[in-house]
């Protein structure tokens, strides 16, 4: 045995982790991707890319306490299309196409068959959102976490035609609200869903509440994050949309106000989508006024897009014809000095 490994890092375990992987990350090749896996850097050829003043959108993020859950159950084979999720979405918003992502695995014990899973997850969203993984980095620190336990983060790049870009001053008033429905809580919200869940009620992840229909409370919980790339970028590229709001952690209240600008309101009438039973569980439960779900859930919609009137039935119509569900929740109005950004009636 190495002196490293007698520190607690196993180098082999990452060696067998590269072997393990490459047929996952293989899958996820696309035009631009130069070089190969286990290189120092990443690398992305721009110029193969038919855009001629690109703007690159860069977007970072994790999973949050949604690990926690997936540690218990002992399941990492979804949460890695959380991570890719989070941050393909963001740059989406943007009115950007994602290219490539890089992820970040830190763990107390490097677990080649439990990393690779987590991976393997990685992977799926990547193909998903049409982006490829050229690399990432696997850390092992026994003193700063517990052999069982991992963190996970990653990064995406994107990019734009400079004109195309999706930026506040876009949207106007009387722009129509089309919202596009979550897969479930996604991956915000998880200290209160756990406080509430384990904390407060002491419930078991194999808890059948009635209205999850014989799933299991933890197969709800980890239900994957839903990623919009394949519906929204087409509609981006046709010129159909002018705002894009990615909803996560702080809900509808915070994300919607972020894609138009302060001189406008968005009106959104509550009960034009269905709301899943997993928001109406955990409000009841929780004993949650509406004002504290929509500050911090989904409540259903992962995706708001604002859309000029003359162009709502194009739009619809091609939400259709993908088989996307969709909800006409609102519309953009001029907004008052002595009212908020968001009004939800």
């Amino acid at each position: 045995m190495s002196r490293y490994q007698d520190a607690g890092v196993d180098v082999n375990a990452g060696y067998e982790l590269v072997r393990k992987i490459k047929k996952d990350v293989a899958q996820t090749a696309r035009t631009g991707v130069m070089g190969k896996l286990g290189s120092f850097g990443g690398l992305f050829d721009l110029s193969a890319v038919n855009v001629k003043q690109p703007v690159l959108v860069s977007g970072t993020d994790g999973v949050g306490t949604k690990l926690m859950i997936a540690q218990k159950m002992k399941k990492h084979d979804s949460i890695g299309i959380d991570c890719v999720a989070m941050c393909v979405n963001d740059i989406l918003a943007q009115g950007a196409q994602p290219l490539f992502f890089l992820d970040y695995i830190a763990t107390g014990h490097n677990d080649p068959t439990k990393i690779s899973e987590i991976v393997h997850g990685v992977t799926e969203g990547c193909q998903q959102s049409e982006a490829s993984l050229i690399g990432g980095e696997t850390a092992e620190m026994p003193d700063m976490y517990k052999p069982d336990e991992y963190d996970l983060a990653g990064f995406a790049v994107g990019v734009a035609e400079k004109e195309a870009l999706l930026t506040p001053v876009l949207p106007q008033t009387e722009d129509v609200l089309i919202g596009l429905p979550s897969s479930g809580l996604h991956s915000n919200g998880f200290s209160l869903v756990r406080k509430i869940c384990f904390k407060d009620n002491d419930l078991a992840l194999t808890d059948r509440p009635e209205q999850f229909q014989g799933e299991t409370l933890g197969d709800v919980l980890l239900k994957p994050t839903k990623i919009y790339v394949k519906t929204v970028l087409p509609l981006i590229k046709k010129g159909l949309i002018h705002g894009v709001s990615h909803v996560t952690g702080g809900g509808l209240i915070e994300n919607l106000p972020r894609m138009f600008e302060d001189k406008f309101q968005a009106v959104v009438k509550n009960g034009s989508w269905p709301v899943l039973p997993v928001f109406e569980y955990l409000a009841d439960l929780g004993n949650l006024s509406q004002q504290d779900c929509f500050e911090t859930f989904n409540m259903g919609l992962g995706m708001v897009l604002a859309i000029e009137p003359s162009k709502v039935d194009e739009v619809k119509k091609i939400l259709t014809a993908e088989n996307e569900p969709f909800y006409q929740i609102g519309k953009l109005v001029e907004r008052s000095e002595n009212e908020g950004k968001i009004k939800i009636k």
